[in-house]
């Protein structure tokens, strides 16, 4: 009997557990970074929020991942010869390393897209082609062609891609060698007709080189700001004819047979001439060798990318460049026009990528020769002491750069009120939503996505990143 009272004592009772709570579903947490419109705060770490139930309201943004859209290149600025002279010419070698970690190792600052001049531009301590001849003679066969000069522009990328070994590169002529053009000089001219293959010989000439170096290039755009004749740093006017008939028959072609890895952007100009690029892209012939469009800031509204996108919605979209400067000293009002234009107005309008200006200038606002002479590199750095500033504009790409990986796709998200936003999705799933205050007044910012949502207090003039896993 006692035997038989052990083994019931050991023999489990089954136990009803469907009147048991189920176990809390696990809190999501929503990391933020932010910056203010008075500088106090420069990507600053915030407290995190955290998922919970949210229903649909007027008020409420509702980001829908299952709706995408463009898929992201990345973010970054050109390393212009006054770039690379500026880091490379940094006197600790140590500090400089420091630096290339910082802006370009996927967990840092993360610049993963790059622009390249061909050849010199306004900031370049000389006016330079990669085949120059005295004026009168011309070298169709190339003989002298030699990229000697852009020496410290090649160091600079090598080590920018060892950190970034995914890095696109992105190549842009200022100016065919002078012997091309009706002016015989690198400054003012067009491309003369009859030298239309040679240019193309050269610029394909560049890119076997640059494959040679261990730098492939994967955009080409046309010409830098092909409407526009600088009167004293290298520049050259293409208008759509010239573009039209140089890269339907002579580009494209070549390019197709040489180097089919490197895609043509036409335009690389400003937002008010949309009817430039869409003259181009009107044309078979040229058409079929474009996969898209670059664009500038200095002139027009962000929204012409749209435009162009809507006339030809399988070329894609770039946004290649626009400089800080002294004409816009006050961090608040750059902070905000840059975001809600260059990196948010952006990418709804399409652009894969956004490139700023010049990676890095000196204190002086070079080195440079001819043209702008107080515009702001993304960082500055002093020529005696090494001494680096991360200027507003550094901040600005840094809420995206160091959150939208490249790959990410654009996904869907209301605009709702004073606050412009942008959202992503990272190729692992991560969610990122930027975020601009351009009201007056403090504003809440209420975020749903499926069933759950967060809100966060942002101030007037506030930037904020938000990033978080979906919960499916």
């Amino acid at each position: 009997m006692l035997l038989a009272l052990v083994v019931a004592s050991c023999v489990a009772t089954p136990v009803d557990r469907r009147s048991e709570p189920a176990p809390a579903a696990a809190m999501v947490a929503v990391a933020q970074w932010s910056s203010s419109a008075d500088a106090s705060r420069k990507l600053a770490a915030m407290p995190s929020l955290q998922l919970v139930p949210m229903a649909p309201a007027p008020d409420v943004v509702t980001v829908e991942p299952l709706r995408q859209y463009q898929a992201m290149v990345g973010f970054g600025a050109a390393m212009t010869d006054a770039s690379a002279d500026v880091i490379m010419g940094m006197p600790d070698a140590e500090a400089r390393e420091a630096l290339f970690d910082e802006l370009f190792l996927p967990d840092r600052q993360g610049f993963a897209f790059m622009r390249l001049p061909i050849g010199a531009s306004d900031f370049s301590r000389e006016h330079y082609s990669f085949d120059d001849m005295p004026a009168g003679q011309a070298d169709p066969g190339l003989v002298h062609f030699s990229m000697a000069q852009a020496a410290p522009q090649l160091a600079a990328t090598r080590a920018a891609k060892a950190r970034s070994p995914d890095m696109v590169l992105m190549a842009t002529p200022w100016s065919a060698p002078g012997w091309m053009k009706t002016s015989d000089s690198l400054v003012t001219g067009r491309l003369s007709p009859g030298h239309y293959a040679d240019f193309a010989a050269y610029l394909a000439r560049y890119l076997a080189e640059m494959d040679r170096t261990g730098l492939p290039v994967d955009y080409l755009s046309i010409q830098n700001e092909p409407h526009f004749e600088p009167g004293d740093y290298p520049g050259m006017r293409m208008d759509p004819a010239a573009r039209t008939a140089f890269v339907g028959g002579h580009l494209g072609p070549l390019l197709a047979r040489q180097h089919p890895a490197t895609k043509i952007l036409d335009w690389d100009h400003n937002w008010n001439e949309p009817d430039s690029p869409l003259a181009v892209l009107a044309d078979p012939a040229a058409s079929s060798h474009i996969v898209g469009v670059a664009w500038h800031c200095y002139a027009g509204d962000v929204s012409a990318q749209g435009v162009v996108h809507d006339a030809f919605p399988e070329k894609d979209a770039f946004f290649t460049e626009c400089s800080g400067g002294e004409w816009a000293p006050h961090w608040g009002e750059t902070l905000g026009w840059m975001t809600a234009n260059l990196v948010i107005g952006a990418t709804r309008n399409w652009s894969r990528g956004t490139l700023l200006w010049n990676l890095a200038l000196d204190e002086n606002h070079g080195p440079h020769k001819g043209g702008c002479g107080d515009c702001r590199g993304v960082v500055t750095i002093d020529s005696r002491t090494g001494a680096v500033t991360r200027n507003v504009e550094y901040y600005v790409l840094g809420h995206a750069s160091r959150f939208v990986r490249p790959g990410a796709r654009r996904i869907a998200s209301d605009e709702i009120g004073d606050i412009a936003n942008v959202a992503w999705q990272n190729p692992d799933g991560g969610l990122v939503l930027l975020a601009f205050n351009h009201g007056t007044q403090a504003a809440v910012f209420k975020v749903r996505v499926g069933a759950s949502g967060f809100s966060a207090t942002m101030p007037a003039g506030e930037v904020t990143t938000f990033t978080w896993r979906s919960q499916g």
